[in-house]
């Protein structure tokens, strides 16, 4: 008898999800993008980094004077 070899030669085309996935992590980080200027980047196309928070504040302290005792 004659010692035979034999090789298995498998090629997988990965089930046809890796365009598909690849958009949706594109869509979803220009998303993202878009998320986080709206909420923390108003202030860079302006030019103004600071925000300036201009109060008027007027405290009336109570008098403390004299004689407060029975």
């Amino acid at each position: 008898m004659a010692d035979t070899e034999r090789r298995e030669v498998i090629y997988t085309d990965g089930g046809g999800r890796g365009g598909g996935s690849t958009a949706i992590v594109a869509v979803a980080v220009i998303a993202i993008l878009v998320v986080l200027f709206l909420v923390f980047g108003q202030g860079l196309l302006n030019g103004s980094s600071t925000k300036t928070v201009k109060a008027d504040v007027d405290i009336h302290a109570p008098a403390t004077g004299g004689g407060g005792g029975n």
